[in-house]
């Protein structure tokens, strides 16, 4: 399967601590090969293979952010 990346925009990360607890949740989504979450614009570029946009949605939700609409 191609390896694809996708960005999302997550709404309230803000600090060093935000980055790290959306990284550490989406990391532990299946499928997942990297995680770079940026709290200055709150992009979160995913890249792996077969990962789902629910289940990332899922894990920046239990991280405790949303998704910007």
């Amino acid at each position: 399967m191609a390896t694809v990346t996708k960005n999302y925009m997550v709404k309230g990360m803000t600090c060093g601590h935000c980055k790290s607890s959306v990284e550490e949740e989406i990391r532990e989504v299946a499928g997942v090969n990297s995680v770079e979450a940026n709290p200055g614009t709150g992009r979160v570029e995913v890249t792996g293979e077969n990962f789902t946009d629910e289940d990332v949605t899922a894990a920046i939700k239990e991280a405790g952010y949303t998704l910007k609409p």
